[in-house]
């Protein structure tokens, strides 16, 4: 979904409320570039309470917000038990290891962990238990590209 029809119908209000007046569309034209960031941002800040309430109703799964460049994509996704996990406490049967990966990797690792509220090691863990999983068919997993 491209926001820019939105942002742009505002600003076409703005000039719309400004009159035929020279310097009042000026000013109008000015608000509206200055105002647009900030308009992109609460429509973002709508369709993310609007995903949330609608993962709310959902018996199983939720809404996602992505932004892939300016659009906005709203995608289903399933969730899936998670595997289990050794107690955090409980060192037997653990191993250590040494991981090298690029430094923007690491970074959207470690944002994803701090967005499910949990740490970075308990975070590849889960992601390494799944990738080990066999594929289960869902008739409810939505799968593909989408373009625009």
């Amino acid at each position: 979904m491209d926001l820019t029809p939105y942002v742009q119908a505002v600003r076409a209000d703005l000039e719309a409320v400004a009159g035929s007046d020279e310097a009042s569309l000026a000013i109008a034209d000015r608000i509206g570039r200055s105002l647009e960031p900030s308009l992109q941002l609460r429509l973002l800040d709508a369709l993310g309470q609007a995903a949330q309430e609608l993962s709310e109703q959902l018996p199983a799964g939720r809404i996602d917000v992505r932004l892939a460049g300016r659009d906005v994509l709203l995608t289903y996704a399933s969730e899936e038990p998670e595997p289990a996990l050794p107690a955090a406490d409980d060192d037997s049967g653990t191993a250590r290891i040494t991981l090298r990966m690029p430094d923007a990797l690491k970074a959207r690792v470690e944002e994803q962990a701090v967005r499910e509220g949990i740490s970075v090691n308990t975070w590849l863990v889960r992601a390494a238990a799944r990738a080990l999983e066999p594929r289960r068919r869902s008739g409810r997993r939505i799968t593909g590209l989408a373009q625009s």
